[in-house]
């Protein structure tokens, strides 16, 4: 596999390459089934922005603890994974992508509780060696249970804000690894799938933002603020939080090897990426 795709060398992590191989060939398959998502094949396209809550409990994760003082534009998707009628319960599915040039510019480089402004020369975070190179970054969410053991299995829910929105998989920080969270603070989505969008209102979805070690509490340290996009096409949101992730943040070999034949195999190389600053489609662009 070339390096773009995330997946590791072949020596590292021999059983979890074998466990990616397995759902690799179950998602091709199903995808011949249900093109050309195999799972969340229905959703619906949100538009919003991220605010961070000043003082947060620090994570160890630059994206997190560099605060810009201003709103970061984010679009994302939420949907049913096996795409189940409302009001059957089903695994609910937020995938978010943020601006990461905005959220650089508004961090200046700074860390929280630091004077602002960066030093001469100084490099930004969006170029440090723990920072992707991507002018955007993926963040995926599935529900799941808020404390340990839960918070590491799908739990299906019939509506997504009573969802416990988790990343079930840690990455690394500096202080080693995080989980990351969304709950609902008010609202809900307008709909789940694109087919129940009849009738749907402009009230916000507001949700809360927070991270926590493995076996650790939740510390909140942003709101997410979404509202139905008017382009609801959503050819260019393929989301993959290892091939674009949030800066400071590193995925384990064993966690690239067992999801990462997944994106590859149903995911195309050069798919177009729809960016939170790209105009909707009503707005004539």
């Amino acid at each position: 596999m070339t390096e773009p795709t995330g997946i590791p060398p072949l020596h590292e992590s021999p059983l979890a390459r074998a466990i990616g191989a397995v759902l690799a060939g179950s998602f091709a398959a199903v995808q011949r089934l249900r093109p050309p998502r195999p799972i969340h094949s229905r959703g619906v396209v949100l538009r919003g922005e991220m605010r961070w809550i000043p003082d947060a409990e620090s994570a160890g994760v630059t994206f997190i603890d560099h605060a810009p003082p201003g709103p970061v534009p984010a679009i994302a998707r939420v949907s049913r994974s096996l795409g189940l009628p409302a009001p059957l319960p089903d695994i609910i599915g937020l995938a978010v992508r943020v601006d990461l040039a905005e959220w650089d510019r508004g961090t200046a480089g700074t860390l929280r509780g630091e004077a602002p402004g960066r030093q001469p020369g100084a490099a930004s975070p969006m170029n440090d060696k723990t920072g992707p190179a991507s002018p955007v970054a993926d963040v995926e969410l599935a529900s799941a249970g808020w404390n340990v053991p839960a918070r590491f299995l799908l739990l299906p829910h019939r509506r997504a804000e009573r969802a416990r929105l988790g990343s079930l998989l840690p990455f690394r920080g500096t202080r080693g690894a995080v989980l990351l969270v969304a709950r609902t603070a008010s609202g809900r989505p307008p709909a789940t799938d694109p087919r129940e969008l009849d009738g749907a209102d402009d009230t916000p979805w507001v949700l809360t933002l927070g991270h926590a070690t493995p076996a650790g509490p939740w510390h909140p340290f942003a709101r997410l603020v979404l509202r139905l996009d008017p382009d609801q096409d959503d050819r260019g949101l393929r989301f993959d939080a290892v091939r674009r992730p949030i800066p400071g943040a590193r995925w384990p070999a064993w966690v690239r090897a067992a999801r990462q034949p997944s994106y590859a195999r149903v995911q195309p190389d050069d798919a177009e990426i729809r960016t939170p600053t790209t105009q909707p489609a009503a707005a004539g662009t």
